[in-house]
């Protein structure tokens, strides 16, 4: 039986993964040419933005405020991807191979913050958004191969 004094722990490394991802995506949406991987790349930022909204009420238990940061590997991917392009005519595919390496991140942090012993309500909100953060990354991944040269 879960401690009803169990804290909310690892929440904040989620949101600011996410945070970066969305920011990532959107910035993607600029540079890439097809118009189903601009349209994916708004629909994954979206859903990430609904789940960092579902997180924050976690994060104010966890730090006693919101959390607003993202991640600094998530942003050296986004540099990297920036970069590489700029050598390749292979842009659509750099980019969705380096946001499919986003959703590997995300499913991670989730993973930890799974692993530690949480509230029931954040296991519960945790579970929902890990479920949804598979089938990004499971989409991600087919786009990735449809998109392979």
């Amino acid at each position: 039986m879960l401690n009803q004094t169990t804290s909310v722990e690892k929440v904040t490394d989620v949101i600011q993964v996410m945070s970066a991802g969305v920011d990532f995506y959107h910035d993607a949406v600029e540079q890439v040419q097809d118009t189903f991987i601009k349209n994916t790349f708004i629909k994954m930022a979206s859903k990430k933005e609904a789940a960092i909204l579902a997180l924050q009420p976690l994060a104010l238990e966890e730090q006693g405020k919101t959390e607003d940061g993202s991640s600094i590997a998530v942003e050296s991917r986004k540099m990297y991807t920036k970069f590489a392009t700029m050598f390749t005519n292979d842009g659509d595919y750099t980019y969705v191979k380096q946001l499919e390496e986003v959703e590997d991140k995300v499913l991670k942090v989730l993973d930890d913050a799974l692993n530690e012993e949480q509230p029931v309500h954040a296991m519960t909100i945790l579970t929902n958004i890990r479920g949804d953060a598979q089938l990004m990354h499971d989409e991600m991944k087919a786009l990735q191969e449809q998109t392979k040269h």
